[in-house]
Protein backbone atom coordinates (compact mmCIF):
# COMPACT_ATOMS: atom_id res chain seq x y z
CA UNK A 1 0.00 0.00 0.00
CA UNK A 2 2.82 2.18 0.77
CA UNK A 3 4.75 1.52 -2.18
CA UNK A 4 1.94 2.12 -4.19
CA UNK A 5 0.90 5.63 -3.10
CA UNK A 6 4.56 6.51 -3.37
CA UNK A 7 3.82 5.96 -7.17
CA UNK A 8 1.01 7.66 -7.52
CA UNK A 9 2.69 10.83 -5.67
CA UNK A 10 5.67 10.75 -7.36
CA UNK A 11 3.70 10.34 -10.71
CA UNK A 12 1.50 13.65 -9.91
CA UNK A 13 2.77 16.63 -7.21
CA UNK A 14 4.48 14.81 -4.54
CA UNK A 15 8.85 14.97 -4.33
CA UNK A 16 10.94 13.19 -2.16
CA UNK A 17 10.36 15.65 1.00
CA UNK A 18 8.07 18.27 2.39
CA UNK A 19 8.13 21.73 0.53
CA UNK A 20 6.18 24.56 1.92
CA UNK A 21 5.29 25.50 -1.66
CA UNK A 22 2.58 22.44 -1.51
CA UNK A 23 0.82 25.07 0.42
CA UNK A 24 0.10 27.19 -3.06
CA UNK A 25 -1.65 24.48 -4.95
CA UNK A 26 -4.72 21.80 -4.13
CA UNK A 27 -2.26 19.02 -3.44
CA UNK A 28 -5.51 17.11 -2.25
CA UNK A 29 -6.96 17.60 -5.67
CA UNK A 30 -4.29 17.17 -8.05
CA UNK A 31 -2.43 14.29 -6.31
CA UNK A 32 -3.14 11.30 -7.74
CA UNK A 33 -4.98 8.32 -5.70
CA UNK A 34 -3.96 4.78 -5.33
CA UNK A 35 -7.49 3.58 -4.48
CA UNK A 36 -7.01 -0.16 -4.61
CA UNK A 37 -4.02 -2.69 -4.20
CA UNK A 38 -4.97 -6.45 -5.11
CA UNK A 39 -2.56 -9.06 -4.89
CA UNK A 40 -1.57 -11.15 -7.44
CA UNK A 41 -2.44 -14.74 -7.80
CA UNK A 42 -0.37 -17.28 -6.97
CA UNK A 43 2.43 -14.75 -5.80
CA UNK A 44 3.54 -13.46 -2.20
CA UNK A 45 5.42 -10.28 -3.20
CA UNK A 46 3.45 -8.96 -6.26
CA UNK A 47 0.46 -6.93 -6.55
CA UNK A 48 -2.05 -5.00 -8.88
CA UNK A 49 -2.02 -1.07 -7.73
CA UNK A 50 -4.83 0.75 -9.22
CA UNK A 51 -4.15 5.04 -9.44
CA UNK A 52 -6.26 7.68 -10.55
CA UNK A 53 -5.23 10.84 -11.81
CA UNK A 54 -6.90 14.43 -12.45
CA UNK A 55 -7.85 14.62 -15.95
CA UNK A 56 -6.41 18.59 -15.27
CA UNK A 57 -2.74 16.91 -15.09
CA UNK A 58 -2.35 16.01 -18.66
CA UNK A 59 -1.72 18.60 -21.31
CA UNK A 60 -4.32 17.88 -24.06
CA UNK A 61 -3.08 16.35 -27.09
CA UNK A 62 0.10 15.31 -26.02
CA UNK A 63 1.23 11.79 -26.15
CA UNK A 64 4.61 12.93 -24.39
CA UNK A 65 3.14 14.90 -21.53
CA UNK A 66 1.13 11.47 -20.70
CA UNK A 67 3.56 8.70 -21.10
CA UNK A 68 6.39 11.73 -19.29
CA UNK A 69 3.79 11.21 -16.00
CA UNK A 70 2.70 7.83 -16.48
CA UNK A 71 6.06 6.14 -17.23
CA UNK A 72 8.25 8.59 -16.15
CA UNK A 73 10.10 8.70 -13.16
CA UNK A 74 8.42 6.01 -11.58
CA UNK A 75 10.11 3.24 -13.40
CA UNK A 76 13.89 4.01 -11.73
CA UNK A 77 11.78 4.85 -7.94
CA UNK A 78 13.54 3.31 -5.56
CA UNK A 79 10.16 2.63 -3.75
CA UNK A 80 9.36 -0.65 -5.47
CA UNK A 81 11.78 -3.11 -6.74
CA UNK A 82 10.05 -3.49 -9.98
CA UNK A 83 7.17 -1.82 -11.95
CA UNK A 84 5.52 -2.75 -14.91
CA UNK A 85 2.20 -0.58 -16.58
CA UNK A 86 -0.60 -3.90 -17.21
CA UNK A 87 -3.41 -1.40 -18.45
CA UNK A 88 -4.67 2.51 -18.83
CA UNK A 89 -8.01 3.56 -19.32
CA UNK A 90 -8.47 7.32 -20.77
CA UNK A 91 -11.79 9.63 -20.25
CA UNK A 92 -13.37 9.95 -23.46
CA UNK A 93 -12.87 13.83 -22.54
CA UNK A 94 -9.29 13.19 -22.87
CA UNK A 95 -9.27 10.94 -25.87
CA UNK A 96 -11.00 13.72 -27.79
CA UNK A 97 -7.89 15.91 -27.32
CA UNK A 98 -5.92 13.97 -30.08
CA UNK A 99 -6.69 14.10 -33.50
CA UNK A 100 -6.05 10.21 -34.31
CA UNK A 101 -5.45 9.51 -38.14
CA UNK A 102 -6.83 12.20 -40.50
CA UNK A 103 -7.67 9.05 -43.39
CA UNK A 104 -8.26 5.24 -42.60
CA UNK A 105 -8.83 2.10 -45.06
CA UNK A 106 -12.06 3.77 -46.73
CA UNK A 107 -9.95 6.74 -48.09
CA UNK A 108 -7.36 4.56 -48.87
CA UNK A 109 -9.75 2.16 -51.37
CA UNK A 110 -10.92 5.54 -52.94
CA UNK A 111 -7.55 6.73 -54.07
CA UNK A 112 -6.62 3.66 -54.73
CA UNK A 113 -9.91 2.56 -56.85
CA UNK A 114 -9.76 -0.93 -55.21
CA UNK A 115 -13.01 -2.27 -53.31
CA UNK A 116 -14.24 -5.46 -52.80
CA UNK A 117 -11.13 -7.32 -52.57
CA UNK A 118 -7.94 -6.88 -50.52
CA UNK A 119 -5.26 -4.62 -50.79
CA UNK A 120 -2.33 -6.88 -52.48
CA UNK A 121 1.33 -5.09 -51.49
CA UNK A 122 4.43 -5.93 -50.87
CA UNK A 123 7.77 -4.51 -49.47
CA UNK A 124 11.16 -4.13 -51.75
CA UNK A 125 13.24 -7.00 -51.18
CA UNK A 126 16.49 -6.62 -50.10
CA UNK A 127 15.32 -3.46 -48.58
CA UNK A 128 19.22 -2.50 -48.71
CA UNK A 129 21.99 -2.16 -51.01
CA UNK A 130 19.86 -1.58 -54.39
CA UNK A 131 20.82 1.90 -56.23
CA UNK A 132 17.97 3.79 -56.99
CA UNK A 133 17.85 2.87 -60.70
CA UNK A 134 16.96 -1.05 -59.44
CA UNK A 135 15.37 -0.14 -56.88
CA UNK A 136 12.67 1.79 -59.28
CA UNK A 137 13.02 -1.26 -61.15
CA UNK A 138 11.58 -3.67 -58.73
CA UNK A 139 8.68 -1.22 -57.87
CA UNK A 140 7.81 -0.88 -61.40
CA UNK A 141 7.93 -4.94 -61.96
CA UNK A 142 6.08 -5.43 -58.91
CA UNK A 143 3.43 -3.73 -59.73
CA UNK A 144 3.13 -4.02 -63.05
CA UNK A 145 2.86 -8.10 -62.30
CA UNK A 146 -0.28 -7.30 -59.93
CA UNK A 147 0.53 -5.79 -56.73
CA UNK A 148 -1.91 -2.48 -55.46
CA UNK A 149 1.55 -0.88 -53.98
CA UNK A 150 5.23 -1.55 -52.72
CA UNK A 151 6.53 0.08 -49.84
CA UNK A 152 10.03 1.55 -48.25
CA UNK A 153 11.20 -1.04 -45.67
CA UNK A 154 11.83 0.25 -42.17
CA UNK A 155 15.52 1.08 -42.29
CA UNK A 156 15.64 2.61 -46.13
CA UNK A 157 16.24 6.14 -45.14
CA UNK A 158 19.02 7.89 -47.30
CA UNK A 159 22.56 5.87 -47.27
CA UNK A 160 25.31 6.14 -49.51
CA UNK A 161 24.30 3.29 -52.12
CA UNK A 162 20.92 5.30 -52.37
CA UNK A 163 19.82 8.51 -51.55
CA UNK A 164 16.66 9.63 -50.44
CA UNK A 165 15.66 11.62 -53.58
CA UNK A 166 17.29 8.96 -55.70
CA UNK A 167 14.72 6.79 -54.47
CA UNK A 168 11.73 9.04 -54.44
CA UNK A 169 12.21 9.87 -58.37
CA UNK A 170 12.88 6.24 -59.51
CA UNK A 171 9.72 5.07 -57.25
CA UNK A 172 7.46 7.35 -58.67
CA UNK A 173 8.51 7.38 -62.45
CA UNK A 174 7.81 3.45 -61.70
CA UNK A 175 4.66 4.01 -60.23
CA UNK A 176 3.61 6.13 -63.21
CA UNK A 177 4.66 3.62 -65.77
CA UNK A 178 2.80 0.66 -64.03
CA UNK A 179 -0.43 2.68 -64.19
CA UNK A 180 0.51 3.50 -68.07
CA UNK A 181 0.88 -0.23 -68.56
CA UNK A 182 -1.82 -1.42 -66.93
CA UNK A 183 -4.56 1.17 -66.62
CA UNK A 184 -4.85 0.35 -63.21
CA UNK A 185 -4.01 2.94 -60.03
CA UNK A 186 -0.90 2.33 -58.18
CA UNK A 187 0.72 3.32 -55.08
CA UNK A 188 4.51 3.31 -53.49
CA UNK A 189 4.65 4.27 -49.57
CA UNK A 190 7.40 6.83 -49.30
CA UNK A 191 9.60 6.54 -45.78
CA UNK A 192 10.73 9.97 -45.12
CA UNK A 193 11.57 8.96 -41.68
CA UNK A 194 14.91 11.08 -41.25
CA UNK A 195 17.43 12.39 -38.53
CA UNK A 196 15.46 15.37 -37.81
CA UNK A 197 11.82 16.84 -38.34
CA UNK A 198 12.81 19.74 -40.54
CA UNK A 199 14.18 16.74 -42.88
CA UNK A 200 11.33 14.82 -42.29
CA UNK A 201 9.29 17.70 -43.73
CA UNK A 202 11.67 17.96 -46.44
CA UNK A 203 11.50 14.73 -48.04
CA UNK A 204 7.65 14.31 -47.34
CA UNK A 205 7.19 18.01 -49.44
CA UNK A 206 9.11 15.97 -52.04
CA UNK A 207 7.05 13.44 -52.23
CA UNK A 208 3.41 15.61 -52.20
CA UNK A 209 5.21 17.25 -55.43
CA UNK A 210 5.86 14.05 -57.47
CA UNK A 211 2.26 13.19 -56.60
CA UNK A 212 2.35 10.07 -54.34
CA UNK A 213 -1.00 9.94 -52.27
CA UNK A 214 0.66 8.58 -49.16
CA UNK A 215 4.08 8.50 -47.25
CA UNK A 216 5.34 6.53 -44.22
CA UNK A 217 7.09 6.91 -40.70
CA UNK A 218 8.67 4.66 -38.38
CA UNK A 219 7.71 4.42 -35.17
CA UNK A 220 11.20 5.02 -33.35
CA UNK A 221 10.97 8.81 -34.50
CA UNK A 222 9.31 9.25 -31.39
CA UNK A 223 5.71 10.29 -29.88
CA UNK A 224 6.29 13.97 -31.02
CA UNK A 225 7.35 13.60 -34.07
CA UNK A 226 4.68 10.78 -34.92
CA UNK A 227 1.88 13.24 -33.98
CA UNK A 228 3.68 16.41 -36.04
CA UNK A 229 3.47 14.08 -39.33
CA UNK A 230 0.19 13.00 -38.26
CA UNK A 231 -0.94 17.06 -38.13
CA UNK A 232 1.45 17.74 -41.80
CA UNK A 233 -0.57 14.56 -43.36
CA UNK A 234 -3.95 16.25 -42.37
CA UNK A 235 -3.18 19.43 -43.64
CA UNK A 236 -1.87 18.17 -46.93
CA UNK A 237 -4.68 15.53 -47.64
CA UNK A 238 -1.99 12.49 -47.38
CA UNK A 239 -2.09 9.15 -46.33
CA UNK A 240 0.11 7.84 -43.34
CA UNK A 241 1.40 5.23 -42.77
CA UNK A 242 3.20 4.61 -39.55
CA UNK A 243 5.58 1.41 -39.58
CA UNK A 244 5.65 -0.71 -36.62
CA UNK A 245 9.78 -0.47 -36.13
CA UNK A 246 10.38 0.68 -32.32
Amino acid sequence: VEASAAVAGESSTATWTVVWTDLLTACDLYRAKAYKVDAVPNTSDQYFAYISYDIDLFEEGSIANLTASIIGNVFGFKAVKALRLEDMRLPVAYLKTFQGPATGIVVERERMDKFGRPFLGATVKPKLGLSGKNYGRVVYEGLRGGLDFLKDDENINSQPFMRWKERFLYSMEAVNRSIAATGEVKGHYMNVTAATQEEMYERAEFAKQLGTVIIMIDLVIGYTAIQTMAIWARRNDMILHLHRAG
